[in-house]
């Protein structure tokens, strides 16, 4: 009975997934009608189509909204699957993939490609490049730091993460002051709080759509670890599990999907605190189940988030950041006080 009521909701989420990406390429201030967006589409994909729609919307609908809304759905995903894996690791409802310092480490990498220009050579691509050279740094210092005292235990995570993300933040701070490009630095600023308008056709998304490819096939393969760690250390050596060496596996699957994320989009908070608690208060805790609904309420939520802040202030765009941060921030209160009161 569990298990047809887990297919039919994760059956409900998918649908209701592939719909969200067709209805929120039309939404923005040039609005596409569903049926011309299915038709670019179906074009682009050499389906025997006939079109009927101007070449500015087919180019809106192929070059800028497809990209970004597959860029959201994956970032979300990632984010998502980040903080499921993360809080079982860590075995503490409040743990967040930004808690690694992988978003700090991310966010350094980018201010030093946009205000001083490292990385050049790269093009176009710099930014990204070095956002993602600075997450996975960052994941790999926190990492090394933890496992100083022979163990990688989930106290020296939470802890080094903290400690690396305090320390990188600081540093991109200094580098904003030390910057005289006023432009550059509200450049960084934008990157900090994230956005998918830079979201086009370009290696970046498919590392994205990779990782989330990726990331949902390891930790499935892993649930029943995953379940093991969010039960205790005991519990995983009485199944055979080396709790230090499914960390450090685990440790390295959530760093890459969160420098992916963040290379794509910047730095987009809540997302993996708030959507693996509604995932297990729709489809349980058991890791199998839960992993492919995290990853699909994470895309659904970031889509819709971003199609928000594509209208709430036209012309202008609201950063996403600060649309999941106006979400997010009550929702942990509300989080805090029930771990409280359970406590009490």
């Amino acid at each position: 009975m569990r298990a047809r009521r887990s297919a039919v909701l994760l059956t409900a989420l998918l649908v209701l997934a592939a719909a969200s990406l067709v209805l929120c390429v039309g939404i923005g201030p040039v609005p596409i009608p569903p049926g011309t967006t299915l038709g670019v589409i179906a074009h682009h994909l050499g389906l025997p189509v006939t079109p009927h729609w101007e070449d500015s919307s087919a180019s809106i609908v192929w070059d800028v909204r497809v990209p970004r809304v597959l860029m959201g759905a994956a970032v979300g995903a990632c984010l998502a699957l980040s903080g499921a894996a993360l809080q079982a690791m860590v075995r503490n409802l409040l743990a967040d993939p930004y808690i690694l310092g992988v978003s700090g480490g991310a966010s350094t990498g980018a201010a030093a490609a946009i205000l001083f220009g490292v990385g050049a050579v790269l093009g176009e691509y710099s930014q990204s490049v070095l956002a993602f050279t600075g997450a996975l740094g960052a994941a790999l210092l926190v990492f090394v730091i933890a496992r100083a005292g022979g163990r990688v235990t989930s106290l020296r995570l939470l802890l080094s993460g903290v400690a690396v993300g305090y320390a990188l933040t600081a540093l991109t701070n200094l580098l904003i002051f030390s910057s005289d490009s006023a432009e550059g630095s509200r450049s960084v600023m934008f990157w900090m709080l994230g956005s998918l308008a830079l979201a086009r056709w370009n290696a970046f998304l498919g590392v994205a759509l990779i990782a989330v490819i990726a990331g949902t096939a390891v930790l499935l393969a892993g649930a029943r670890m995953l379940d093991a760690l969010s039960a205790g250390d005991e519990i995983a050596h009485g199944l055979g599990i080396h709790p230090d060496r499914a960390r450090v596996g685990f440790l390295l699957v959530v760093s890459l999907c969160t420098a992916a994320a963040v290379a794509g989009a910047g730095s987009i908070g809540f997302v993996g605190l708030v959507i693996p608690h509604l995932a297990r208060r729709l489809v349980g805790a058991r890791h199998r189940v839960l992993i492919p609904a995290a990853a699909l309420l994470g895309g659904l939520f970031l889509l819709w988030a971003d199609a928000l802040a594509r209208v709430v202030m036209q012309p202008r765009e609201l950063p996403i950041g600060v649309l999941t941060a106006a979400i997010g921030a009550p929702f942990l209160l509300i989080l805090v006080r029930r771990l409280y009161a359970r406590r009490d």
